[in-house]
């Protein structure tokens, strides 16, 4: 592992333990083993860090759901909704305790909102396109309203996550089941739904 690596998998850590709003990027280098000048080599700011951190050291939600779009003939409508649930919850249970700290003062909020240049709503459209994508295969109804389906499922994820936090647990063994099942009851092992 070379050292970039090396800082984000450091920056996890620390934006895990002290939340994105106090992790320092000394104590970020600190961590690493490094200067805090050889960090800054790699990430012109804190926030590029913080999006390595998203992208490199947590569960890939985005890149699931691509795959998944891309994919979703490939197996069962069932197998295919819990590999997103599962990736879901593991992503927003991996990435709250970092992100939380965020929304502790509205400037640094919106400084982190502009830096980004987009939201939270960018997970939500890619799994209404993966949504779209099992309705055109006729594996979900065909009205099914997908943005709302995107947003019940995130929506519980992330509450699920917030509550494992909060709770100092893991999330619960049962929900993803429970998630798909509910979502879409008439899914059998085939992947079809009734219409």
């Amino acid at each position: 592992m070379g050292s970039r690596e090396e800082i984000v998998a450091a920056a996890a850590a620390v934006m895990r333990e002290q939340g994105y709003a106090r992790a320092t990027t000394k104590a970020i280098a600190r961590t690493a083993g490094y200067s805090e000048a050889l960090l800054y080599k790699h990430f012109r700011d804190k926030t590029a860090l913080f999006l390595a951190v998203l992208k490199e050291q947590l569960p890939d939600l985005i890149a699931t759901t691509q795959r998944l779009t891309e994919t979703a003939a490939d197996k069962t409508l069932a197998d295919n909704l819990t590999e997103l649930t599962e990736t879901a919850l593991a992503f927003y249970r991996a990435s709250f305790p970092i992100s939380v700290s965020i929304f502790s003062s509205k400037e640094l909020l919106r400084s982190h909102r502009e830096s980004l240049g987009h939201g939270p709503d960018v997970p939500v459209a890619r799994v209404a396109g993966y949504l779209a994508a099992e309705a055109e295969l006729g594996r979900i109804p065909r009205d099914t309203d997908v943005d709302a389906v995107a947003r019940l499922l995130l929506g519980a994820c992330f509450q699920e996550a917030f509550f494992a936090t909060f709770e100092e647990r893991p999330p619960r063994s049962d929900l993803v089941h429970r998630l798909v099942t509910t979502i879409f009851p008439a899914a059998d092992a085939s992947g079809r739904t009734d219409r």
